[in-house]
């Protein structure tokens, strides 16, 4: 027998098995917090002693301030057992109530003008509310894709969530056009055709509205269909688009010609929610690549769908994951 072999052999005999900390066995699940509003003491530790009130260790955690708009952001994941010995709903409950109590405090000690009253401190609390976003992840987010005719970020998406690399449930694809149907086919999902014509767009987007209504959040696998007001109200912060990064520089059609004749050094990927602004929602992720003269217009197109099948994919995993929060115009993304 080879040395390396008894090495390893005699080793994995003398070897104990691990003692596992409780909450990481296989009867808890992992949950996550999420805490934006108005910077002000004390925060953290009301989050920290709920948590471990209720029978949860917490294993990650990360906040962040923006001194200029004197906004906290906070993300926490943490354990929490399998089983009902878990109020939710109290653990909840327990927390708002002690951030409301931060909340008055912090505001009674600053009005410094004004008569220390109740009512004074608690109108200016309510201006600036602490808001909790909790999710036990007790089920899997469920994911509905659109698609038109371009299909490199819908196998990417496809392949990864039949290598379980993804916690969702894809439902549906959607397309604009039949050209795609083998793709989602080939892994047993639903497929659906709403042809978009000017005349039928209104039609067609109640038709999606209604096959998406059980989703979660929808993804814009390069779906090249401006979508209506009344569709993205339905999909608050829960619309992922990609597209490649040339805009506003080279907008419209053949942005690769374009960049190319233009000589463009760097070419890249973004990933955002989808607001009313088209390609201006807050922004999830992005990457870039290097470039050169020698990259040919396919060179080029190869490069970005490797661009945006990335940006994407870290995208979703950011918001299946719950690590964005959308302040205004803008996202705060915490690390993986």
């Amino acid at each position: 027998m080879p040395f390396s072999r008894r090495f390893f052999s005699a080793a994995t005999a003398r070897a104990k098995p691990l003692s596992l900390h409780p909450s990481t066995k296989k009867n808890s699940r992992i949950g996550t917090l999420r805490v934006v509003g108005t910077d002000c003491r004390g925060i953290v530790a009301a989050c920290t002693q709920v948590l471990g009130q209720y029978n949860c260790n917490i294993v990650k955690s990360e906040h962040w301030t923006d001194t200029q708009k004197r906004m906290f952001f906070q993300r926490l994941e943490f354990h929490h057992p399998n089983d009902d010995s878990v109020d939710h709903q109290a653990c909840e409950d327990e927390l708002e109530e002690r951030l409301r109590t931060i909340q008055f405090s912090q505001s009674f000690l600053s009005q410094s003008n004004l008569e220390p009253t109740f009512d004074a401190a608690t109108t200016q609390v309510q201006g600036f509310p602490l808001e909790c976003h909790w999710n036990w992840r007790d089920r899997r987010k469920r994911v509905g894709i659109m698609v038109s005719k371009y299909d490199h970020c819908l196998w990417e998406l496809l392949l990864r969530h039949s290598a379980n690399e993804l916690d969702m449930d894809i439902d549906l694809v959607i397309s604009n056009h039949d050209t795609l149907r083998h793709v989602p086919e080939t892994f047993g999902i639903p497929f659906f055709v709403t042809p978009i014509t000017p005349e039928t767009k209104t039609e067609q987007e109640r038709k999606q509205l209604e096959l998406l209504q059980n989703v979660d959040i929808v993804i814009l696998a390069r779906y090249m269909q401006v979508l209506s007001p009344i569709f993205l109200q339905h999909f608050p912060n829960r619309i992922l688009n990609i597209h490649h990064s040339f805009l506003p520089a080279f907008s419209g059609g053949s942005p690769y010609h374009k960049a190319y004749d233009r000589g463009v050094k760097l070419i890249g990927a973004t990933a955002h929610y989808v607001t009313e602004e088209l390609d201006d929602g807050p922004i999830i992720e992005q990457d870039v690549m290097v470039v050169s003269h020698r990259d040919s217009v396919q060179k080029l197109k190869k490069k970005g769908r490797i661009l945006e099948r990335n940006v994407l994919h870290k995208a979703l995993e950011a918001h299946l994951e719950d690590r964005v929060i959308v302040h205004e115009n803008k996202c705060v993304v915490f690390g993986d």
